[in-house]
């Protein structure tokens, strides 16, 4: 891992750049001296890092004791990506925007880009666990699909966030009824992008003893400040 930039920002949290091979990456991390749990932070489908909803989420949870590591996996923000899954977007958002049926084209693309960004992931998670300012326990917040695939092969995941997004890969929807971890899941009740039924089906689905779920009403981005405040207080319960 390499930083390539640094910078103090006015609510004291540090903010870094870095690179891991292919993989570019941010980490946010506190104040404090003493090492500090680490949240996996992970934006929808594979929208970028610099995001800024993903940042002000990771400063804001940074200010409140935490590390917070972003990346863009294959396939996601400033990544590469083929003609082909350029294509397969491009139908996605045109066939939602028509009304037509989206599932097959869904499939196509956001399945392997699933697959595909675990492992940068797992990878990331490797090298930010070395660096002393990061003591674990580890938790996860954001894009679903994503979440599920690494709840399922990551051991070292203790709590997870989950954004609810009604299309989830059948893979995933499978993949559910084996995570047990924590899991706080937050759901927009008129989402116009996602089918509500599908979100509760999955949230009735997963094997934790402790979920919960939050609803609010409001589109796909409407989500209020303060739940990412609950979320906070979820993740202190499990992480420190």
């Amino acid at each position: 891992m390499r930083f390539t930039s640094e910078q103090r920002l006015d609510d004291g949290v540090l903010e870094r750049e870095f690179t891991l091979g292919e993989i570019p990456g941010t980490l946010w991390t506190p104040e404090s001296a003493a090492p500090a749990p680490l949240i996996l932070m992970a934006h929808n489908n594979g929208l970028p890092k610099a995001a800024s909803r993903l940042v002000a989420r990771a400063r804001a949870t940074a200010a409140c004791g935490y590390a917070v590591a972003a990346v863009d996996a294959v396939g996601c923000g400033d990544r590469p990506r083929s003609a082909a899954e350029e294509q397969d977007r491009a139908e996605f958002r045109q066939a939602m925007q028509a009304g037509d049926p989206v599932d097959e084209i869904f499939e196509s693309f956001i399945g392997p880009l699933v697959e595909k960004a675990v492992p940068d992931w797992r990878t990331a998670l490797d090298a930010l666990l070395t660096l002393p300012e990061i003591g674990g326990p580890v938790g996860y917040s954001g894009w679903m699909a994503l979440g599920i695939r690494l709840a399922v092969v990551e051991p070292r995941i203790a709590a997870a966030g989950f954004f609810a997004g009604g299309f989830v890969p059948a893979a995933q929807r499978e993949e559910v009824r084996r995570i047990t971890v924590p899991l706080l899941m937050l759901l927009q009740w008129d989402d116009e992008g996602n089918p509500r039924q599908r979100a509760l089906d999955l949230f009735d689905a997963f094997a934790s003893k402790e979920k919960t779920l939050h609803a609010n009403p409001g589109g796909h981005t409407g989500t209020p400040w303060f739940e990412l405040e609950d979320g906070n207080r979820f993740f202190d319960r499990h992480l420190k």
